[in-house]
């Protein structure tokens, strides 16, 4: 089960990218589809205790200890869901767009669908960070080719930030890597690399490596500053593989990785690492309120979303850790429906500038309708999927420290002051010349957008289906990591 999910789009991309068929994108909405199917299906039954399920074992380089394994826990299984629950909604969004050489594009799309269900999945440390690496070249290419004007110079930015990131990562985890001791050599699993007792010096320098990577994809402040212009300036495809589902990847990263890997060096960078989180929420916030751009404007509250899904996780109680799971899905839904919404609208009158819109509520009332669930689910409003989540987050910051968790609070202010503004100038008000001829949804957009709303509206109504799939491995993971 889980080699299907990595296997699938992974095969399909090399057969676009190779062969270049006609219907390129038909088949990639097939093979997205499909990897659902593959993820829902093993779902059924899941053993919640905190346990690998589906593993997928066979030795790789056994004389160096790597193996090619593969397997999943609550967490993994969650981000797998996100992963390939988004892919058909970000194929089918892209219908919308012409691309110059289609089937590269889909193929692109595809490959990194399978490198970032193989991040997700991966048992061993090497074969982590092989698709971690991998995820990166698909989106760079996808930026380059089919991204806005200056995208050479913004992507090679963003390559840069995230290869020399990666590479601190490679470095820590080839030194614990050196620490372990199975039958005589050394090994990658993630098993024995737990496993291994460092000094406090080798954790710190460990755990920094480890967070430099993690800290660059989510992005945290002050590591940020490749995100906005690379979201802004990338396909809306591109941008929704990025904000929905990649950034997730460091996050992960610091659940699955840093801080199993290191635990002894948590009291030594804790604190340092959630004043960097909680900063970047205030000074992500303040930004995005002062936003014309409406793409802009939802990439900067990303980070801010992002900080506070980060603090909670470092706050490592189970609200926190909780919370940041689930957020983690419902960022990525909100976020993908926002960033389709933004390129709706470009299509339509040719601008993201919120001076130039007004009145689309008239002329487009479903889409106005669809707009303003999305929406309500990004500003955590209750009974909306970003509640529970924000709540949980907010909890576990608290109870690590009251004044980061009062400042932390500051989100759902802010962001509840620059979306709703931003709803209000594009959607209410006078109609202009363009916006008055704004056409509504059409089929596929009603798709994409009315799934998203149904999960907005679901996740908040029923957080518990979130909840009760991770709480075996939440519990699992903090008996597991003391400091």
């Amino acid at each position: 089960m889980s080699l299907l999910l990595v296997i699938i789009p992974l095969t399909v991309s090399i057969i676009l990218l190779i062969m270049r068929p006609a219907g390129a994108r038909n088949l990639a909405l097939a093979t997205a589809l499909a990897n659902l199917a593959v993820s829902l299906f093993a779902s059924v039954g899941f053993n919640g205790d905190g346990s690998v399920n589906h593993p997928f074992s066979v030795p790789w380089l056994p004389q160096a200890g790597i193996s090619f394994s593969l397997g999943m826990d609550g967490v993994s299984l969650l981000l797998v869901l996100l992963t390939n629950l988004l892919a058909p909604l970000i194929v089918l969004s892209s219908f919308s767009r012409t691309f110059d050489n289609e089937p590269r594009y889909y193929g692109l799309v595809l490959m990194m669908l399978g490198a970032l269900n193989g991040v997700f999945l991966a048992q061993d440390g090497l074969l982590f960070y092989i698709f971690y690496e991998m995820a990166l070249i698909p989106i760079y290419f996808i930026c380059a080719i089919w991204g806005g004007q200056d995208r050479i110079r913004v992507t090679l930015k963003f390559f840069i930030y995230t290869f020399i990131g990666s590479l601190f990562m490679l470095v820590a985890l080839l030194y614990v890597y050196l620490q372990t001791d199975v039958e005589g050599q050394h090994s990658f699993a993630w098993s024995d690399l737990v496993h291994v007792q460092l000094s406090p010096a080798a954790a710190n320098w460990v755990m920094l490596g480890f967070f430099l990577a993690f800290a660059v994809k989510m992005p945290v402040f002050p590591f940020h500053t490749w995100q906005p212009d690379t979201y802004v300036t990338s396909p809306t495809g591109g941008t929704m593989l990025l904000a929905g589902i990649m950034l997730k990847m460091g996050i992960y990263g610091v659940i699955r990785w840093m801080v199993p890997l290191a635990p002894e060096a948590m009291h030594t960078w804790t604190p340092i690492f959630m004043l960097l989180a909680v900063v970047g929420i205030v000074y992500a916030s303040i930004i995005a309120v002062k936003q014309s751009d409406l793409k802009r404007l939802i990439a900067y509250s990303s980070i801010a979303h992002v900080g506070l899904i980060a603090a909670g996780v470092l706050a490592w109680n189970k609200a926190g850790l909780q919370g940041s799971l689930i957020q983690m899905l419902n960022h990525g839904i909100n976020v993908v429906g926002l960033f389709f919404i933004v390129d709706l609208i470009e299509r339509r009158i040719g601008t993201r500038t919120l001076a130039d819109m007004g009145g689309i509520a008239k002329s487009a009332p479903k889409f106005a309708a669809l707009f303003m669930i999305v929406m309500l689910g990004a500003v955590a409003v209750p009974l909306t999927n970003g509640f529970p989540g924000e709540f949980l987050l907010l909890n576990g910051v608290w109870n690590y420290n009251v004044w980061l968790g009062a400042v932390a609070g500051l989100t759902i202010i802010f962001g509840a002051v620059y979306m709703l503004r931003a709803y209000g100038v594009a959607v209410f008000g006078e109609a202009n010349r363009e916006t008055a001829q704004f056409q509504d949804v059409n089929t596929n957009e009603w798709i994409v957008l009315g799934v998203i709303a149904g999960l907005v509206v679901l996740l908040g109504f029923f957080p518990q289906l979130v909840l009760n799939l991770t709480d075996g491995s939440v519990n699992k993971i903090l008996g597991a990591v003391q400091f």
